[in-house]
């Protein structure tokens, strides 16, 4: 009798964006790093954990810069694939940009995943980039103890059309575009314990794209964009809120979650990232008194490819929900708003 297949996921010791630095330790590394330095066209570096890096051209073209890729979170090697790249992408969009060319990024345990395994998950990852409308021109690959992928992106935008994470302003509104829970699912998926139809869910909201942060750039309401990955909402919040010197506020019960994540959250299916998460920034948060454990864990939950936080003119806020919404992001929310006050996050 052949031998049961290995489970891409049980190659690695944490999946998808869980597997990203503590982000109390991400800050303490970088605390001593240079600063890109006195570069006047680089209009976006790491001074603010922005998505990318921004350069401007002499023509007023900006030229978008980033990469992302993490080890496996489900079995399927296509699907893995396809979810890393989505993921990888976002980061152009979360910029205001669009994607025009990916490289890949490959680590594989040789002899422990066939070839066909590692195709597939090459094929993924084209087949969304394809979606995307940009090619895979080329990568790298090395021979890694557990599974690795992920892309460099490149892309581009207009310069007055670029979106920081550090330009969110006080009274803005905040709108979150993908349902969070990606996390619980997860570890769900670890645990072979998903509900029926969970998987569906999990893959229909990691492989979507976030291209309407590239058309919510246009609109000159909406004044910054993130994306919400591996730190959780209220993590790539509190990014926001420090790049602005803002408070941002987040309502608990308005953001919208995957269909089977409170139940999910509320039986223990939560990831060693999401309690790192909230070790690393819990200081700067403000809970309400008797706040439940397993909502708190959704807020920190590291979300997979997950949405985009949009802060907007809150005159404008309904009406750019509804172009969200209307680009197939169904479950869009507002889920709260901008004060001004100390770089900290407050939850309602």
């Amino acid at each position: 009798m052949d031998a049961a297949p290995i489970r891409l996921s049980t190659l690695a010791h944490g999946g998808g964006c869980g597997c990203k630095l503590d982000p109390g330790v991400l800050r303490g590394l970088l605390a001593d790093q240079p600063m890109a330095g006195p570069f006047e066209r680089l209009l976006v570096g790491n001074e603010t954990s922005d998505d990318a890096a921004v350069w401007a051209l002499d023509d007023g073209t900006c030229v978008i810069a980033t990469t992302d890729f993490f080890t496996p979170m489900v079995d399927d090697p296509h699907d893995f694939g396809r979810i890393a790249a989505t993921n990888a992408i976002s980061d152009i969009y979360a910029m205001g940009g669009k994607p025009i060319m990916a490289l890949a990024i490959l680590g594989m345990p040789v002899g422990k995943i066939s070839p066909e395994t590692v195709a597939a998950i090459l094929k993924g990852g084209a087949s969304l980039c394809a979606e995307a409308g940009i090619p895979v021109a080329g990568g790298h690959s090395i021979d890694t103890p557990e599974p690795i992928y992920g892309l460099a992106v490149i892309g581009t935008c207009r310069r007055d059309e670029v979106r920081r994470n550090a330009d969110a302003r006080a009274g803005d509104a905040l709108i979150l575009t993908k349902p969070l829970g990606v996390g619980v699912y997860s570890a769900a998926i670890r645990r072979e314990a998903l509900p029926d139809g969970g998987y569906a869910e999990f893959i229909a909201t990691t492989t979507r794209l976030n291209r309407i942060g590239a058309d919510l750039a246009h609109d000159s309401d909406v004044h910054a964009l993130t994306d919400v990955t591996g730190f959780g909402l209220l993590g790539h919040g509190l990014e926001l809120a420090r790049g602005a010197g803002v408070t941002v506020v987040i309502e608990a019960e308005a953001a919208p979650l995957l269909p089977h994540a409170e139940a999910l959250a509320r039986a223990g299916f939560v990831t060693g990232a999401s309690r790192r998460n909230w070790a690393a920034y819990g200081e700067s948060v403000t809970l309400p008194a008797d706040f439940s454990e397993w909502r708190r864990h959704l807020l920190t939950d590291p979300q997979t490819s997950g949405g985009l936080l949009v802060s907007c003119a809150p005159e404008r806020a309904a009406a750019i929900l509804s172009t969200i919404q209307a680009a197939g992001f169904a479950q869009a929310a507002i889920v709260g708003h901008v004060e001004p006050g100390p770089a900290a996050a407050r939850v309602i």
